[in-house]
């Protein structure tokens, strides 16, 4: 049997099909997971996958001027067009119908979906929708179009409802009972599908199937992708779709989920049931292993917005077919002769976050430093420990560091965390850290100081720790503490006074020269690391700027700033690429 979501896989990872490096890993991914669906407990039913992606095709229709909230620009039809999906739309819908565990339930319970302007998302978000209504075999499903405003909502409503009446399969199947004014009920059934919004508490008291959550880049809150995963928990087949342009806000809930998307696709986090199909345009290698998550402007190698070439195709993967050429070149133009209409064609046309920041670590060098070192290489190498206390519910960190003789780092951290933290945030991976042994847990709301105090004093002993680096904002008084049964506890200079071992820590990761345990957290906080740079060039840790936690490695940065401090050579006599 043809199976368009692996054709369409290889295609991409063998450059055949012109894709953005998100899309490339989540073809990857679809690979390795094929590869690996046995020991991984999963999967794949390219027969499933292929009823979903035929639905499309054979029972749906779309009429003319269908999304027009996208601004759809590419001449139809007054008659109905049947909806055959693009190539790259196949991929998300047979991966979202074609994977399952091992239970027998789907795998995919969260999509996330970042494309360019008029590439079709809102059509193909309700399509989906339809599929989950009428066609999964969820008797009484309920289905929704959720949204923070009622407006909002309706714009996924009036998608699935042109559909409907443009299909003679869906209109016998409803009949004239079967269409209310913001309601479509399948007769004899029970199922629904209505539009929702948080406005006047529309979204509490749902039972979710299946939720669309269209144009995620608007909502100021996480409040209605909560409310509708709430809604999921007595379902087993509950699919959860949001679509979206870039934004610019890197407090919104969507950059968040770009985020997680952008760490589940690296394989920083992992998580089975999140899918993830992110457009864009790239940065060139060189910049991409700077840290750079987009294009840098004046670089020649990125891929240019300014530029036409068929890396427009990167963020707008239905270029040519609903969106046509001409209406970019025209958006480009416009804004090459207005500067004030940049951010916006970058954002809408070509996926680029216009406020991100530069982020301090190449995840795939990062990963490659895991490894494991014998216990006979620690035997005389000096050790030094970084200590990042959090705030009283959030992570506290302890990293060691061993200087081994041929010049490598072996770095070992340790994490904390009070249960009441995870209870307030059951959608982070801290009970599978927890489960993981990669994070300890410790009762009560707040974290239990003297019980770290406890750990710090074992670890450093057993270590040999010759002195702990720590910041006296947040540890003065376990400093004072740990210094009066032995420690030696050494206030490390914060801002641009890190520049050297911040830069110490870049070098030792990309000359392959750290090897790390591997930490799930650790490596989490590496993808979550952003520099601030100074006037003269200087970097250091910015937490403000970082999407995310990094106190790890701020711990690991003021370990290494007592090795440099010392004037200890970390530099490596030998290169091993891979930290092995």
């Amino acid at each position: 049997m043809d199976d368009p979501v692996t054709t369409y896989a290889q295609s991409v990872v063998a450059g055949e099909a012109i894709a953005s490096r998100l899309v490339r890993q989540a073809c990857e991914r679809h690979l390795r997971d094929l590869a690996q669906q046995a020991e991984k407990g999963l999967h794949w039913r390219s027969d499933k996958a292929q009823l979903a992606i035929d639905f499309f095709a054979e029972v749906l229709f779309l009429p003319e001027n269908t999304d027009a909230e996208e601004e759809m620009t590419a001449s139809v039809s007054a008659a109905p067009q049947a909806f055959v999906l693009s190539l790259w739309q196949a991929f998300i819908v047979g991966s979202l119908f074609g994977w399952y565990t091992a239970q027998g339930f789907r795998r995919f319970r969260e999509a996330y979906i970042e494309t360019a302007k008029g590439s079709g998302k809102t059509p193909l978000g309700a399509g989906i929708m339809l599929y989950l209504l009428v066609a999964d075999g969820e008797r009484g499903a309920q289905v929704f179009l959720a949204a923070v405003t009622r407006d909002q909502a309706g714009y996924a409503w009036n998608d699935c409802r042109a559909m409907v009446n443009a299909s003679p399969d869906l209109l016998a199947l409803f009949g004239p009972e079967g269409f209310r004014a913001q309601e479509l009920i399948v007769p004899g059934d029970g199922a629904f599908l209505r539009p929702v919004s948080s406005e006047k508490r529309g979204l509490d008291g749902k039972r979710v199937h299946g939720a669309l959550v269209d144009e995620l880049h608007e909502h100021a809150t996480p409040i209605v992708v909560n409310k509708m995963r709430a809604g999921t928990k007595g379902r087993r087949n509950a699919l959860i779709v949001k679509t979206t342009n870039s934004g610019f806000d890197r407090l919104s809930v969507c950059w968040h989920h770009h985020e997680y998307s952008r760490k589940v696709l690296e394989g920083s986090i992992t998580n089975e049931t999140w899918f993830a199909y992110v457009c864009g345009l790239d940065p060139c290698d060189a910049c991409a292993a700077e840290g750079r998550w987009f294009p840098a402007d004046d670089c020649p190698q990125c891929d240019r917005w300014d530029l036409e070439g068929p890396h427009w195709l990167k963020a707008n993967p239905n270029l040519g077919v609903s969106l046509p050429w001409q209406y970019v070149r025209e958006r480009v133009q416009q804004a090459k002769g207005m500067p004030s209409e940049v951010s916006d064609v970058l954002r809408f046309n070509f996926c680029v976050w216009t406020s991100a920041q530069i982020r301090a670590m190449d995840m795939f060098r990062w990963q490659s430093c895991a490894g494991t070192v014998h216990p006979s290489e620690l035997i005389g190498a000096r050790c030094y420990a970084g200590l990042d206390l959090g705030q009283s519910d959030d992570f506290s960190a302890l990293v060691r560091v061993w200087v081994l003789k041929d010049g490598r780092c072996w770095v070992v951290p340790h994490f904390w965390m009070p249960s009441a933290a995870i209870e307030r945030r059951p959608n982070r991976p801290y009970m599978e850290w927890q489960r993981g042994r990669a994070l300890q847990v410790l009762d009560g709301d707040v974290i239990d100081y003297e019980a770290v105090q406890r750990d710090v004093l074992r670890m450093c002993r057993e270590s040999g720790v010759i002195e702990v680096a720590y910041d006296k904002r947040f540890a003065e008084q376990m400093s004072q503490n740990l210094r009066g049964v032995g420690l030696t506890m050494v206030n490390a200079p914060q801002g641009f006074e890190l520049n050297e071992p911040s830069r110490k820590l870049t070098h030792l990761v990309t000359s392959g020269a750290l090897i790390h345990d591997g930490n799930p957290i650790l490596t989490w906080m590496a993808s979550n690391l952003v520099w601030r740079v100074g006037p003269n060039g200087q970097i250091r840790p910015d937490k403000d700027k970082s999407p995310e936690k990094i106190d790890g490695q701020v711990a690991l940065i003021m370990a290494l700033e007592a090795v440099v401090r010392q004037g200890k050579p970390i530099e490596p006599m030998v290169m091993i690429v891979g930290g092995r």
